[in-house]
């Protein structure tokens, strides 16, 4: 499999003085569309509102900076929330701080593989624009001359600055229940002294995840430690992104041979192809990724760690080589 595996950080498709959209094209990602994975991030400054829209790909947002409101849920740093298809969303910053959230998810039932297409409900590109008077009259039982004037007054797109003062729906903390899980909070999975914590996002925590078809999760590691070399086992794409520090990563494809070695740092996107093995080690910073799995409930094997495999050697070397790693899980911290 000759595919280019190298990680890439989004590009700005559009924006204005409330903030931006960014995202990743399968012409510089090719994984992308092999993989049929879409992948694109939002800022919003404040006051800054990304107006409704539906997509048509199920999708899994990650909070990545700041707090503000997604719908009526109330949002901050840490949040993973799935979003199934067609569900209408919009994003709003009321804070100093600039909010950033990652939406990446399967684009299989999509328009193109690879990429997500959003469909505006409001704006000089929302939907009922492209219906006449007629239909938008008789659909909101509206006179004419105020459609009209409804329609004529839709000249934003996609993202716009609202002035302050202007009242959105407060969220409650009530709607968050089963919607969100904040990934930074929840209970570890996974906790190694000195080596890196796992939050996984699966049906359990957060049903919603089986109705997306996906699963996610959280990976930290700490400076220098090391990620087991390991591999989806039932079949997934892994989708990782970058989300603090930087490190080196190497995949090895189904032959053997090493695919990928390369730095990877905070704002990379990258594919492991399905059945491929990844391994990452922390730079002096530590570094931290979320990733999506093409699976509700992924399962991973790691080929390091009291779950690794069998070699072909004398039975003396194989106890030598296991008893390296006896007590470590997944995470190797760094040598002494």
């Amino acid at each position: 499999m000759e595919i280019d595996l190298t990680p890439k950080s989004s590009k700005s498709v559009y924006g204005s003085d409330g903030g931006s959209y960014f995202s990743w094209s399968p012409s510089d990602l090719p994984m992308l569309k092999e993989g049929n994975i879409g992948a694109s991030k939002i800022s919003l400054q404040k006051n800054g509102l990304a107006m409704p829209s539906y997509s048509n790909s199920a999708k899994v947002a990650y909070v990545l900076q700041g707090s503000g409101t997604a719908e009526v849920i109330a949002v901050k740093e840490g949040d993973a929330i799935a979003l199934s298809f067609g569900v209408v969303t919009w994003w709003f910053n009321k804070e100093d701080t600039e909010l950033v959230v990652l939406f990446m998810g399967d684009t299989s039932k999509g328009h193109k593989a690879g990429e997500f297409t959003e469909f505006a409900l409001t704006g000089a590109n929302g939907i009922f624009t492209g219906f006449t008077t007629e239909f938008v009259s008789r659909a909101w039982d509206l006179e004419e001359d105020k459609v009209k004037e409804l329609v004529g007054s839709q000249k934003s797109t996609g993202i716009i600055k609202v002035k302050d003062g202007f009242q959105m729906p407060e969220p409650s903390e009530e709607d968050r229940k089963g919607m969100a899980l904040n990934c930074l909070e929840a209970p570890l999975d996974v906790d190694i002294k000195n080596g890196g914590r796992v939050v996984v996002l699966n049906t359990k925590n957060l049903p919603l995840v089986e109705q997306v078809g996906l699963g996610a999760d959280l990976v930290r590691i700490d400076a220098g430690s090391m990620c087991s070399p390991g591999f989806s086992c039932d079949s997934a794409y892994q989708v990782s992104y970058i989300v603090r520090g930087s490190g080196r990563a190497q995949i090895v494809g189904v032959d053997g041979k090493r695919k990928m070695e390369i730095r990877v740092e905070a704002g990379n996107l990258f594919i492991v192809p399905r059945f491929f093995v990844v391994s990452k080690i922390a730079a002096e910073e530590g570094m931290d990724w979320f990733s999506i799995i093409s699976t509700p409930n992924p399962i991973f094997c790691h080929l390091a760690g009291r779950t690794s495999a069998s070699f072909n050697v004398a039975p003396e070397t194989e106890q030598h080589f296991r008893s390296k790693r006896t007590n470590a899980e997944i995470f190797f911290p760094a040598p002494n």
